[in-house]
């Protein structure tokens, strides 16, 4: 893989910026997964704010990847976005849910109201995950594309069992990286009873990962045709294995901190995976292999390509600049103020 190559550059810039967004994104939309099992209006609350100075900073990582797949790959950009319009429809308003029931929930002290903002939030974490590892699922088992880019039939197709099994791994993934982090942000009975969802949603995990693991070898054979080409991919593979051991042993050995990072670090692994299975490709037809997308016939000019390269080059420290104080300012337990949610 030539980095050097303007096409190459702009596939491994995208594969960081959602690499970034899984990561920081994926703890908080665990968080509000697993928000209905936590007990109380206090704890309640404790739970919101432990990512409630966070979670519109880890989106502006999923906002960075969608203005450069339009800047790199506007033709990938059109199709997919036309293709997936009706789950995107639905995305949208799944993340708008999420945010006002974040911004909304303490806004006044009726327990209807708190409740039903409650409900929101768990059911928007859920849908914007489920969402997104269906459109995952479908870009690795390829999509009803046409010679221009049009998606053929209709949008139910989209819901195979093979796209709706990597959905839910992802809501699984999600809803333990959420739960690892709530166990470092939180203190007292709390977080005793948080650590005591490890175990099941960990197992949860193992099962959805090796079911899907399993599913994309027997279903979808060109996922492995690149480890061919570049061999030390493989590594990738044993460093996946070996972060999916370290989470239980970690949780065993009571280092929380090992067992969050070990999630991140599969997570990472497997955004890598999911690159490493559509490479070069953007978009993958299954009608005819003639109408994929790859990141030479769906990319802009050179000249863009050339000019966006030195515009992320400039922009990128100041979005890592941000996260990294962001994290440093808000580090430590969560503690309620006059001024949380």
């Amino acid at each position: 893989m030539d980095l050097t190559d303007l096409h190459v550059f702009w596939f491994a810039l995208l594969g960081v910026l959602i690499t970034g967004y899984a990561i920081l994104d994926g703890f908080d939309l665990g968080v509000g997964i697993v928000h209905p099992l936590v007990r109380g209006d206090r704890e309640r609350r404790l739970v919101l704010n432990s990512i409630g100075p966070l979670w519109d900073g880890n989106e502006v990582w999923l906002v960075t990847f969608g203005g450069a797949l339009f800047a790199a790959f506007p033709k990938a950009y059109a199709s997919l976005f036309s293709a997936f319009y009706l789950p995107f429809m639905f995305l949208l308003f799944a993340l708008i849910g999420r945010a006002i029931s974040i911004e909304f929930r303490s806004k006044t002290k009726s327990r209807f109201w708190r409740t039903y903002w409650d409900h929101s939030f768990a059911f928007s974490s859920l849908v914007v995950t489920l969402l997104f590892g269906v459109a995952a699922g479908n870009a690795i088992a390829g999509i009803p594309l046409d010679a221009r880019g049009d998606m053929q039939g209709s949008v139910l197709e989209l819901l195979g069992p093979y796209p709706l099994a990597v959905g839910g791994l992802a809501v699984v993934t999600a809803a333990l990286h959420g739960t690892l982090y709530l166990h470092l942000k939180t203190e007292g009975a709390l977080q005793e009873r948080i650590g005591g969802w490890r175990w099941p949603l960990f197992g949860a995990f193992l099962v959805a990962y090796l079911g899907v693991t399993i599913a994309t070898l027997a279903l979808v054979p060109h996922a492995t045709k690149n480890f061919d080409r570049f061999p030390l991919a493989w590594g990738v593979v044993a460093l996946n294995v070996l972060a999916v051991a370290n989470v239980p042993r970690a949780i065993h050995h009571g280092k929380p901190g090992q067992a969050f990072l070990s999630s991140c670090a599969l997570i990472a692994a497997l955004v890598f995976l999911f690159g490493m299975a559509l490479f070069p490709k953007l978009a993958v037809s299954s009608l005819d292999p003639a109408f994929d997308l790859d990141v030479w016939n769906a990319a802009s000019s050179e000249a863009t390509l050339r000019l966006m390269r030195t515009i992320a080059f400039l922009g990128m420290p100041f979005v890592l600049t941000y996260t990294a104080i962001v994290y440093w300012v808000f580090r430590g337990k969560t503690k309620l103020d006059d001024f949380s949610y």
